[in-house]
């Protein structure tokens, strides 16, 4: 593992927005105008993500690299018009390509999992009601707990895992969910194992895009936690 934080910038066609991915560290994504402030961006968010580099046992190895001031751009490469349109990682990359072995593989799974148990510890402490835009608009906590559930069981099927559908105010049971994302990571490893993408996605990309909506959506919740004394 790099002792400096490795990034491929993602262009949308427009040149709108970049997109700077941390490809060692799932879910470690972050967009912006112009390159330099993707990547400043992704570096300002170090410490938002030092919590499940730790959760997935990866402590040190992080910490080595928020250590040093220098990044190391090691592909660009480019986006869609989604990209330009969200400021959202939405195209592959020639690294989310390569193969990967079966302990690489473990551990990008480690640290998807590790963006899940960050991602309930903070819907366990947020209020229940979230804070609104100017106009009054966005998702209570519930919403978006349940918007990122169905979301990612919709990619979920790409590697065979169908789950019941429910409504739009219905969450899973603890246990229906943890039982789900253990069917997720295992579908993820037999088809790794067959040599498999996930229909059009390589396992990479699947791997580290679930990470980053988790993670994209545990830090909106702790940005508009309304519980006193969190911030």
């Amino acid at each position: 593992m790099a002792n400096e934080l490795r990034v491929a910038l993602e262009i949308g066609p427009r040149g709108k927005k970049v997109v700077a991915v941390a490809p060692d560290w799932p879910g470690l994504e972050r967009g912006a105008k112009t390159e330099e402030a993707a990547i400043e961006r992704l570096r300002s968010y170090l410490s938002r993500y030092a919590p499940v580099a730790k959760l997935a046992g990866m402590e040190e190895a992080f910490a080595a690299i928020t250590r040093v001031d220098t990044v190391e751009v090691i592909e660009r490469y480019p986006g869609t018009g989604s990209t330009d349109f969200w400021g959202i990682s939405f195209a592959f990359s020639e690294i989310d390509r390569l193969d990967m072995s079966s302990e690489e593989l473990e551990r990008e799974l480690a640290l998807m999992q590790a963006c899940w148990v960050f991602f309930d510890e903070v819907r366990s402490r947020v209020s229940e009601q979230m804070q609104k835009g100017p106009r009054g608009g966005g998702r209570d906590r519930n919403q978006i707990v349940g918007h990122v559930i169905r979301v990612e069981q919709d990619w979920a099927t790409k590697v065979g895992v169908s789950t019941p559908q429910t409504s739009q105010d219905a969450l899973p049971s603890e246990d229906d969910l943890q039982a789900y994302r253990d069917a997720y990571c295992n579908a993820i490893r037999a088809f790794h194992a067959a040599g498999k993408p996930a229909r059009t996605w390589p396992l990479r990309y699947l791997i580290r895009h679930t990470a980053f909506h988790t993670l994209d959506h545990a830090w909106e919740m702790e940005d508009k936690d309304l519980t006193v004394g969190v911030r």
